[in-house]
């Protein structure tokens, strides 16, 4: 087997263990997550544990991996190197609060509902994946890079 194969098996392996996470964790439905979301009503605050869970098992995985020369399946790490927080990472934030509070879906959870077929959820993953490609249209005609050159270019 390929060192390519095995990069795309873990990859698959990967996005199967986070979608399974998202749906026994309950973030794949909107009503669950708008509760969370709603601290002045009928709050439920146990998508903050399922938060506080996955931070406590990902960051000794983090600093673990941090201390390695380069992962198993690849020649390095594409660690994030930007620091900056200028008006396009503030426009993004404020974009993804207002998508995720108005249907109570984040890009993960939105995909891994989206096998269920449910218009609502379809109407989302079309609507993000729309606006993932405008936003490459409008980068690309205002001469900006490409977000594969912009990674090549961090990673």
């Amino acid at each position: 087997m390929t060192a390519a194969v095995r990069q795309q098996l873990v990859a698959l392996g990967s996005g199967l263990l986070f979608a399974v996470g998202l749906g026994i964790a309950g973030m794949t439905n909107p009503h669950k997550v708008l509760n969370f979301l709603d601290v002045f009503g009928d709050w439920d605050p146990s998508l903050a544990l399922v938060m506080l869970a996955a931070i406590l098992v990902y960051a000794p995985v983090y600093q673990s991996q941090k201390r390695q020369g380069a992962p198993k399946l690849a020649d390095r790490f594409h660690w994030p190197t930007s620091r900056d927080v200028d008006v396009k990472l503030v426009a993004g934030a404020v974009l993804f609060g207002v998508g995720w509070g108005l249907s109570g879906f984040c890009p993960g959870p939105g995909i891994v509902a989206a096998t269920l077929g449910t218009a609502p959820v379809l109407v989302f993953v079309g609507a993000m994946i729309l606006g993932m490609l405008l936003y490459q249209k409008v980068t690309r005609a205002r001469g900006g890079p490409s977000s594969n050159q912009s990674a090549a270019r961090d990673g």
